[in-house]
C-alpha cells in the first residue's frame, strides 16, 4: 500500500495545473488585440493602477477621439476589471479541479484493564483519484470559457463606449443648433415687439414670435437634458468621476465617409467570431465530458481505500509479552440498490442537449443578428446620404426663397400676418429637417457599432448557455 502511493504520487502532481503568470488575460489580450486593436490590462497592484491612471489623464487631454474613448474605457472601467477577476477566480477552480483529494488520517486509541490498542488508517478516495483527469479536462474547459467571456465583456464594452460616445457628440450637436434657432427668435421677438412700441404690426403677430420663442426654448431644455443624460452615460463607461467629467468631445458627429465598405459574408463572419459562440462550444463540451464521467460512475459513487496499522501493547492479563503488529486494508464501496445513477444520468444527457439546442439556436440567431445588422448599416448610410445630398439643399433654397419675399415684402398684398405665418412655418421644417439629418447621421454611426457587435459578441449577452444547473458531479 505505501509503495502503491509513492509511486503513484509523482503521476499525480505531474497531471496538476499551474497558476499561469498572468492569470489567463495573454489569450484575453491577444483575442482583443485582434478585434479592435486595443490594449487591455488587468490591473493588480499599485504600480499598474498608477500606469493606468497615466495613461488615462494622457488621452483625457484634448478631445477624445472616438479610439480614444474606447481605450480609456479598457482601462478604467471597474466593472471591466472585475470581469478579469472572474477570470482569475475561475483559474484558481481549475488548478483546484486538478489536485487529487487529500487523504484522511484516522486515529484510534483504546485503553483498558492491562492493554492499549492503537490504530491508524491512511483513507484515499480512490474514485477521484480514477476520474481525477477528466475532471480537470472539465475544468479546463470551464477556464477557456471563463477566457471568452472576459473577451466578450472587453469587446461589449468597447462597442458600448463607442454608442455612448456618438449620442453624446449628436446630442450636443443638437443643443448647438437649437441654440442657434432660439437666438434667431430672440432676435425676431425684438423686432417685433420694437415695431409693436412704434405702432407698427399687431399683437398677432407678437404673439406668434413669443410662441414661437418659447417652443424654442423648452426645445433647447429638453436637448440639454438629453445631452447631460447621454454625457453621463459616456462617462460611467469611461469609469470618470470628480474633475475628470470635465472631458471635452468634438463639436460635431464624424462626417459620412465617401463610400461604404465591399459587402463581405458576414453570416459567415458571425459564426467564425462571434465569442457568444464559442463560450457555447465549449459549453457542449464540458458537458459532454461531463455526461461521459456521469455515465462511466454510474453504479459507483463512493469507492474508499484504507491502508490499516494497528498496535497492541503487551497484556499481562493473556499472558502476551510482546506488542502485536497488525497491518492490512480496507474498502469502503457504496451498493447501488436504491439509487442506481439513472436520475443523474439522465439529468447530465439532459444539460447536455439543453446546450446543444442552445448552441445551434445561437447559430440561428447570430446569422440573422449579422444580415439585418448590415442591412441596417447599408440603408442608414443611404439614408444619412439621401439628407445630406438631397434633402437639406432643396430646404436650404426654399428657406432662402421665403426669407427674400418676406424680408422685401414680396407677399405684402396678402398681409404680412400671412407672410409672418410662412416664415414661422419654414423655420419650424428647417429644423425639423436638420434634426433628422444629423439623427441619420448618428444612426449610421451607431449602425456601424452595431455591425461590430453582431459580427464578435452579438445584440445581447450570452447568458442563455449558461447551464440550467451545475454541472451534475459524482456524487
Amino acid at each position: 500500500m505505501r509503495h502503491l502511493v509513492f509511486l503513484a504520487l509523482p503521476a499525480l502532481l505531474a497531471g496538476c495545473a499551474q497558476f499561469s503568470a498572468d492569470g489567463g488575460m495573454g489569450d484575453v489580450a491577444s483575442g482583443v488585440r485582434q478585434e479592435i486593436g486595443k490594449d487591455v490590462v488587468k490591473i493588480a497592484s499599485d504600480e499598474q493602477a498608477a500606469r493606468a491612471r497615466e495613461q488615462v489623464t494622457t488621452l483625457l487631454a484634448g478631445p477624445l477621439s472616438a479610439e480614444q474613448a474606447v481605450q480609456v474605457a479598457l482601462l478604467n472601467n471597474r466593472t471591466l476589471q472585475a470581469a478579469y477577476n472572474d477570470l482569475g477566480i475561475s483559474e484558481a477552480a481549475y488548478v483546484q479541479a486538478s489536485l487529487p483529494p487529500n487523504p484522511g488520517l484516522s486515529l484510534l486509541r483504546v485503553a483498558g484493564t492491562g492493554v492499549a490498542n492503537f490504530e491508524v488508517r491512511l483513507i484515499e478516495d480512490i474514485l477521484n483519484l480514477i476520474t481525477l483527469p477528466r475532471r480537470t479536462a472539465i475544468a479546463a474547459e470551464r477556464f477557456g470559457q471563463a477566457r471568452y467571456r472576459a473577451i466578450g465583456a472587453t469587446l461589449r464594452l468597447a462597442a458600448d463606449t463607442r454608442r455612448a460616445y456618438v449620442r453624446a457628440i449628436a446630442s450636443r450637436q443638437q443643443v448647438g443648433f437649437l441654440e442657434q434657432t432660439l437666438a434667431t427668435a430672440d432676435a425676431a421677438a425684438r423686432l417685433i415687439a420694437g415695431i409693436g412700441e412704434a405702432g407698427g404690426g399687431d399683437q398677432l403677430d407678437q404673439a406668434e414670435i413669443a410662441a414661437f420663442r418659447a417652443e424654442m426654448g423648452a426645445r433647447v431644455a429638453q436637448a440639454k437634458l438629453r445631452a447631460h443624460h447621454d454625457h453621463e452615460a459616456l462617462a460611467r463607461l469611461l469609469g470618470l468621476a470628480g474633475a475628470d467629467l470635465a472631458f471635452t468631445l468634438p463639436a460635431e458627429l464624424p462626417p459620412l465617409p465617401p463610400a461604404l465598405d465591399s459587402p463581405v459574408e458576414v453570416e459567415a463572419e458571425a459564426i467564425k467570431r462571434r465569442v457568444d459562440l464559442e463560450i457555447a462550444r465549449r459549453e457542449v463540451t464540458a458537458l459532454a465530458k461531463s455526461l461521459s464521467l456521469t455515465e462511466a460512475t454510474r453504479y459507483v459513487s463512493m469507492l474508499q481505500l484504507s491502508g490499516i496499522f494497528s498496535n497492541e501493547s503487551a497484556n499481562p492479563l493473556t499472558n502476551t509479552d510482546t506488542a502485536i503488529n497488525r497491518g492490512g486494508a480496507q474498502i469502503d464501496l457504496q451498493i447501488p440498490i436504491f439509487d442506481t445513477g439513472e436520475a443523474r444520468t439522465r439529468t447530465a444527457r439532459e444539460t447536455y442537449m439543453r446546450a446543444l439546442n442552445l448552441l445551434a439556436g445561437r447559430a440561428v440567431d447570430a446569422r440573422s443578428e449579422a444580415r439585418i445588422a448590415y442591412v441596417t448599416y447599408r440603408a442608414t448610410y443611404d439614408i444619412a446620404l439621401s439628407w445630406r445630398d438631397r434633402v437639406l439643399p432643396l430646404r436650404q433654397i426654399v428657406s432662402k426663397e421665403i426669407m427674400l419675399r418676406y424680408n422685401t415684402g414680396a407677399l405684402a398684398g396678402e398681409g404680412l400676418r400671412v407672410d409672418l405665418f410662412k416664415y414661422l412655418a419654414d423655420t419650424r421644417v428647417r429644423i425639423a429637417a436638420n434634426a433628422a439629418s444629423l439623427d441619420a447621421r448618428r444612426d449610421f454611426l451607431l449602425a456601424v457599432a452595431d455591425l461590430q457587435a453582431a459580427l464578435t459578441i452579438g445584440v445581447e449577452p450570452p447568458n442563455s448557455v449558461e447551464p440550467a444547473s451545475p454541472s451534475p458531479s459524482m456524487r
